[in-house]
């Protein structure tokens, strides 16, 4: 006899995922579940492997930026199974395009943020340098300093 996936709750599944109780109700809700999610004893929700796999890609694709109608639509396309590869290809290159140009802003905002650094590294440097030179006293002799 096949040994059944280890049934997990609701709870279990938002520790796994990284995703909130409300969350993991919400995708529910909006379609983005692979598969219904099953009914325990008392209506409570039970997952399995699959469902965390699952959410776990869901995440990935909204972290990356993916809209929740993109991710509903890979959804259902994936759910319908075969016959639908090319459909899934076109979606995802199309949100690879999308990560791709917002990696390329990211890049450009750092560099900015780089250049900022420095120049308050530098302030700060010379500042440094400026408050050593003050306590040392003047640079030429006989100046400001009384013998």
């Amino acid at each position: 006899m096949a040994e059944r996936e280890q049934d997990l709750s609701i709870g279990q599944v938002a520790e796994r995922t990284g995703l909130s109780v409300h969350a993991l109700r919400f995708y529910e809700q909006e379609g983005v579940m692979f598969g219904p999610v099953r009914r325990g004893p008392g209506g409570r929700r039970v997952y399995g492997e699959q469902d965390v796999g699952w959410l776990n890609l869901c995440v990935v694709l909204r972290g990356s930026g993916m809209p929740l109608p993109e991710i509903r639509r890979y959804t259902e396309l994936a759910r319908q199974g075969p016959g639908t590869e090319r459909d899934r290809l076109a979606l995802l290159l199309r949100h690879r395009e999308a990560v791709d140009a917002q990696m390329e802003q990211l890049r450009r905002c750092r560099e900015i943020v780089d250049h900022k650094v420095r120049v308050y590294e530098d302030a700060l440097d010379g500042a440094a340098a400026l408050a050593e030179a003050d306590a040392a006293g003047p640079a030429r002799p006989g100046l400001g300093r009384s013998a």
